[in-house]
């Protein structure tokens, strides 16, 4: 019964999404009862890249992972978003396929808004249309962030960047550092970062070598941050 109690209504998740803020309760419940909630397992695709796209998805609850894929089948990690996020947006307005592909990261519940919904809504509501142009711009301003890492810095350095904004954003201070605890294995965190296991294994191990971070399993300790910022600012 807590349970039940605790999970939002549609209009209510839909209400925590930027492209939808602003409108009247009327109007969110009217949207919300034309979502159509879907479940995923961990894992689990909600969408492949180069499929027909049908609509956006809102995530309701869990988190979902959005990637492409080469030919080869190595991956690279462009978000990992959570509750009151939306995704597919563009090819909703401009009729094309999906993108890049998306799975569930854990247990995940997302509504589904139809293509057709979703232009109705934006012909009733132009303001919605302005604000999908705000999210997709700032989307685009993190892909060209990925694509200068990606093409101008080491492994190295994309690993301490990622350790340091995960523990800023994730970690506690402890009497021994900052610690964090990795929530994937070396193969997510290499796809993450755009590289192979073998070399995230070989750069913690480095890391933990040079004193810049103490591991225990999947749990990560930070002694000096400042001392990993300086490895950012001497690899510019």
């Amino acid at each position: 019964m807590s349970e039940a109690k605790a999970k939002p209504s549609p209009a209510a998740t839909l209400s925590r999404v930027a492209i939808f803020s602003g409108l009247a309760e009327s109007e969110l419940s009217f949207l919300a009862q034309r979502t159509v909630p879907r479940h995923y397992s961990p894992g689990e695709l909600v969408f492949s890249e180069g499929e027909p796209c049908t609509g956006l998805y809102v995530v309701e609850s869990g988190h979902i992972r959005i990637f492409k894929s080469s030919a080869n089948g190595r991956e690279q990690v462009l978000s990992i978003d959570g509750p009151g996020s939306s995704v597919a947006e563009l090819p909703v307005f401009d009729g094309g396929n999906y993108p890049a592909s998306v799975s569930a990261v854990d247990e995940a519940t997302l509504l589904f808004v139809s293509k057709q919904d979703f232009q109705s809504l934006c012909l009733a509501h132009p303001q919605v249309a302005l604000k999908v142009l705000r999210v997709v711009g700032a989307r685009l301003r993190r892909l060209v962030g990925i694509i200068e890492e990606l093409s101008f810095t080491t492994v190295r350095h994309r690993l301490a960047a990622f350790l340091l904004r995960s523990a800023q954003r994730e970690g506690k201070h402890t009497a021994n550092g900052l610690e964090l605890t990795l929530p994937v294995s070396n193969q997510e965190l290499a796809s993450q970062i755009g590289t192979v296991r073998e070399l995230v294994s070989r750069n913690l191990s480095r890391l933990q070598a040079e004193g810049l971070i103490h591991m225990d399993g999947r749990n990560i300790v930070i002694p000096n941050p400042k001392a990993l910022e300086a490895e950012l600012k001497d690899a510019e």
